[in-house]
């Protein structure tokens, strides 16, 4: 008889009541500040980060090693025989290689390790899904087959209030982060297939980028039902208002307001909105 587990980190910027009514183990980040260690979302919230990233911009540490052996070993005391562990794309984190390692060491537990190629909410998208099949009684292998499927219904897009983070991150070169700057340009990022941040389109200033935001939308809706949700980070009202713009659309059969976590929200700074999607 199957038990699976499911575990994801935290860069999924799912809500911890949605982690916990779905029995999801959560992999948290570390967020590093030069006095202090914070664990991402169980005791760093992103008000809290984006309240002081002006004073400092902390750093980001790989989930511990410490914590996931714990929830491991933990996993095969409750009787758990299958793991799925749901990740940040490699392109982004090293995450997908530190779990695999760990697993190594738990022989009497049999896993998938799921690299989403993704991140956020897209992420949460994914996980979601495999728990409620997990709740519904599917089998290890069917779920496992049936993820890249998950992954190919699911986009994210977003727009920045500056490029700065993501430049000093190494997302962007540095002269592409400066001109960008320079001109206005806010362009609308996208994750592509490897894994990688990728721009949808490049436009000048901020209204523009929302409704390139909104046409991407409507093209989606325009094909079918989708679960939606609005991203923001450090820039709530302002993605308040989007919510209110899209929330009576046809063929929005789900709509989520999500905030980006510390983890992300290092690395894009205040001022980001966008949205993730999932086709039905």
């Amino acid at each position: 008889m199957e038990k699976i587990a499911l575990i994801t980190d935290s860069s999924c910027d799912l809500e911890m009541d949605e982690i916990n009514k779905h029995n999801i183990k959560l992999l948290p980040f570390r967020i590093i500040y030069k006095d202090r260690e914070f664990r991402d979302r169980i005791d760093i919230s992103p008000e809290y980060l984006y309240a002081n990233i002006e004073k400092e911009v902390p750093t980001t540490s790989l989930p511990s090693i410490e914590t996931t052996d714990e929830i491991l070993t933990s996993l095969e005391r409750e009787g758990y025989t299958h793991v799925i562990i749901i990740t940040i794309s490699l392109g982004f984190s090293g995450t997908y290689n530190s779990v695999k390692l760990i697993a190594e060491d738990h022989p009497n537990l049999k896993f998938h390790i799921f690299d989403t190629k993704t991140l956020s909410r897209e992420q949460g998208y994914i996980v979601l899904d495999a728990a409620r099949m997990i709740e519904a009684g599917e089998s290890f292998d069917n779920i496992v087959k049936a993820l890249p499927g998950c992954k190919d219904r699911t986009g994210i897009f977003f727009t920045l209030d500056t490029l700065e983070y993501l430049r000093k991150g190494g997302r962007i070169g540095r002269v592409a982060g400066v001109i960008g700057q320079l001109l206005n340009i806010k362009p609308v990022i996208t994750v592509a297939p490897d894994g990688n941040f990728s721009v949808h389109s490049k436009v000048r200033g901020r209204k523009q980028s929302l409704k390139v935001i909104r046409e991407i939308l409507d093209e989606w809706l325009s094909n079918g039902k989708c679960k939606v949700a609005v991203l923001h980070g450090g820039a709530s009202e302002e993605a308040k208002k989007f919510y209110d713009e899209i929330k009576d659309l046809p063929n929005i059969t789900s709509l989520g307001f999500s905030a980006i976590g510390p983890a992300l929200g290092v690395h894009t700074g205040p001022g980001l909105v966008g949205i993730t999607l999932e086709k039905e």
